[in-house]
């Protein structure tokens, strides 16, 4: 179809005709045709023209942190026997990476290609489809335009905020647990977990007779295993609570489970990863971002279903996080008696929004709500922190850990 400057030349075209007629002149006539069917001509040219490209796109990298910068390469190239014309390219880019790219690209000649480069920044988490790509090709006038779409699409996960903390005194406490891994003795002596060779001092009795014959070298039993202390992190995913995607304390509270979970599965501890709408999973920390990557706002209301559902499905005397906003009366009760399973708790509270934009009274029911729940679950063995919608759980997190130090430095 001609472009906008295509019908302005043809627009003129007719213009000069009228005006040829007016005044009779043959000369008029002829530059009135010429400017009327110049743009058709274009029009026919460009799509009787063979075209035949290939267009690939390459990311610097499919999976990238919240804030970083990733390259896209877009590369066209020319199958057809002839040079293509000059070409308007626009690869859609999702609204949460900024506006589509729109790039230029001369007459590409037959059997050659040319790559194209442009940057994306990450300034919201979850996972996109870039694509697909348009090409608008054009005459050396720019009279005329037609468009031909690429669906390739490749697909880009941008990874939550990750805030760097240290998980140590983290670890479970009930019996028999260690830092990062606990070790669990038998009850007798048969039910050993592995062998190992023979060691100048070790205990003769020790000795797998079974073994020895099999492989001819001395085995020693290893009575004794070591298993990885285990940790359930839990992030409150309801609408009501923490605000729609893309919303202060939403997006807060996603990164506070991503900086837990991160912590902890540095540590060494086994992670169980559940959600409002999702039981607990055993996750990599890989695996962990992933998921957190592509978390939505949930429309459950309550609570408790997902409280039961994660009592039933963690393992027991193990450490577990929960991430939610300043929870109710009802919910605080509901989380002491869940807590009670477990070992070492840790609740992080995020105000969904910042108290300062909210009218007093609406400020005083968030704030006693935080006050009684910090209270309440203090009183349990609960670890308790609050987190605002712009704030860092690092700044938080440190002063709490200096203010348990300056406590027992003060009472020795």
């Amino acid at each position: 179809m001609p472009t906008r400057r295509g019908w302005i030349a043809f627009a003129a075209g007719i213009a000069t005709w009228i005006v040829a007629r007016l005044v009779a002149s043959r000369d008029l006539h002829m530059l009135a045709v010429g400017l009327a069917v110049l743009p058709w001509l274009a029009t026919l040219l460009i799509r009787w023209t063979p075209t035949r490209l290939e267009i690939r796109r390459h990311l610097s990298t499919a999976r990238a942190s919240l804030g970083s910068r990733v390259d896209v390469h877009l590369t066209i190239e020319n199958s057809a026997r002839t040079t293509t014309s000059f070409l308007l390219i626009e690869d859609g880019v999702p609204a949460g990476l900024g506006r589509p790219a729109r790039l230029v690209a001369a007459g590409i000649p037959p059997r050659n290609h040319q790559t194209l480069h442009y940057s994306l920044v990450c300034k919201q988490r979850g996972r996109y489809d870039i694509g697909p790509v348009t090409i608008y090709l054009t005459d050396p006038f720019g009279l005329s335009r037609t468009r031909v779409e690429a669906l390739t699409r490749s697909e880009l996960v941008v990874y939550p905020d990750v805030e760097d903390i240290s998980a140590a005194g983290l670890v479970t406490q009930g019996a028999g647990s260690g830092e990062a891994a606990v070790r669990h003795l038998y009850r007798s002596a048969a039910e050993f977990y592995t062998m190992r060779e023979y060691v100048e001092g070790d205990d003769l009795r020790r000795i797998h007779w079974p073994s020895v014959a099999r492989t001819g070298r001395l085995m020693i039993r290893q009575d004794e295993s070591t298993r990885r202390s285990s940790a359930t992190l839990f992030l409150d995913t309801r609408q009501s609570a923490l605000g729609a995607y893309g919303s202060p304390g939403f997006e807060r509270a996603v990164s506070v489970a991503a900086s837990l979970g991160r912590a902890l599965s540095v540590a060494g501890f086994a992670l169980h990863v559940g959600m409002v709408e999702k039981s607990p999973t055993l996750m990599t920390d890989q695996q962990m971002l992933e998921l957190l990557a592509g978390t939505s706002p949930s429309r459950a209301q309550a609570l408790a279903p997902s409280m039961a559902n994660l009592r039933a499905s963690s393992p027991t005397d193990s450490t577990l996080a929960v991430v939610t906003a300043p929870p109710l009366a009802n919910e605080v009760a509901l989380l002491s008696r869940i807590g009670a399973t477990f070992g070492r708790k840790i609740a992080v509270f995020v105000y969904p929004v910042n108290p300062s934009v909210l009218s007093v009274d609406a400020t005083a029911e968030l704030e006693g709500r935080m006050t009684a729940a910090r209270a309440s679950l203090s009183r349990a063995g609960w670890d308790v922190y609050l987190v605002q919608p712009e704030g860092r759980l690092a700044d938080v997190w440190r002063l709490k850990r200096v203010g348990k130090l300056l406590a027992v430095g003060s009472s020795s």
